[in-house]
């Protein structure tokens, strides 16, 4: 019979701890959200070639993405609580009760200091670095992101400053305005805030100066479109006397831009999150390409007939 009341006391130990595990599971649901709004730099690793020994190259290029803090225990925590030693099972209960009382100093909460974006908000790239690194096709520019912040949600398609890093850490260190497209929400399905027109800013560099291209302007497209591109032509024309007339002739041409993506580029998935790529592999899918186009027919310099084709339509093409 002296066992009765310790019985009766240990049953009472299990549903409390049944009944705080639920509480610690719902404020664990509660801070999800915080989890998802804070906006960090998280590391993001592409394969971008092989470099002139022929080992492979990857780049963390980073990402912005929403989270806060430290992850939630792994289920390994659990198991070892459960094989330490423990002066009773009694012990074990009080401090496995401990840790979802304050589930702040073990499960993934808001870290101090972390920005939270709220709905109309995202995350975004606040810096970015441009590296150069040399590969067996030649050098090839990549660029990183350095730091991520709040960035407001805009409801039409425009033109935003984004800053970019060149020679970074050296004397030539240049950052300018490359810009970006923002805003498509409520875009038509199929259709993304795009650039439409181009500006170009010089740098200095250890070998020369370079010529940078920006964006001057946004427009609402589709994924794969064109764009503008003007070409200056010197033509000869005969006037009613016969007299030979040289003009210059300006033919827009057209460029094929965005992108036709199709299928993973995922090279490497977490073992524990099949919805985590560890390794991407860096491409363009797809190519948008010319899908019609004109001829411009004239007379050159050298009194030879020349003919320019025009690009009026383009479309993804596999």
């Amino acid at each position: 019979m002296d066992l009765l009341p310790l019985l009766v006391f240990l049953l009472l130990c299990a549903v409390h701890q049944t009944f705080t595990a639920v509480l610690g599971k719902n404020t664990e649901s509660r801070n999800l959200f915080t989890e998802r709004a804070c906006c960090r730099r998280q590391s993001h690793i592409i394969y971008i070639g092989k470099d002139i020994s022929g080992s492979p190259v990857n780049v963390d290029v980073g990402v912005c993405r929403t989270h806060c803090g430290q992850s939630a225990p792994s289920a390994s925590l659990e198991a070892g609580l459960m094989t330490s030693k423990y002066s009773s099972v009694l012990d074990f209960l009080r401090h496995k009760k401990t840790r979802h009382l304050h589930p702040s100093s073990s499960s993934g909460a808001a870290a101090p200091g972390s920005p939270s974006c709220g709905l109309s908000s995202t995350c975004e790239p606040a810096g970015v670095r441009v590296d150069r690194v040399m590969l067996y096709e030649g050098l090839r520019e990549v660029e990183i992101i350095e730091d991520c912040h709040c960035e407001a949600k805009m409801s039409r398609c425009v033109r935003a400053p984004s800053l970019k890093t060149y020679f970074s850490e050296t004397p030539y260190e240049s950052v300018i305005d490359a810009g970006k497209c923002v805003g498509s929400k409520g875009a038509p399905e199929g259709f993304s805030c795009v650039p439409t027109k181009f500006d170009s800013t010089f740098i200095e560099t250890p070998n020369k100066v370079e010529l940078i291209q920006t964006v001057a302007q946004c427009k609402l497209m589709e994924g794969c479109y064109r764009i503008p591109y003007v070409e200056y032509h010197y033509e000869i024309t005969y006037n009613d006397d016969g007299v030979k007339v040289e003009s210059l002739r300006e033919i827009d041409v057209g460029r094929c831009l965005g992108s036709c993506t199709s299928g993973s580029r995922c090279l490497l998935r977490s073992a524990s999150d099949l919805g985590e790529c560890l390794l991407w592999a860096e491409g363009q899918g797809n190519a948008c390409v010319p899908q019609d186009y004109e001829s411009h027919t004239f007379l050159s310099q050298q009194g030879q007939i020349r003919t320019v084709l025009a690009i009026t339509s383009c479309l993804c093409q596999s």
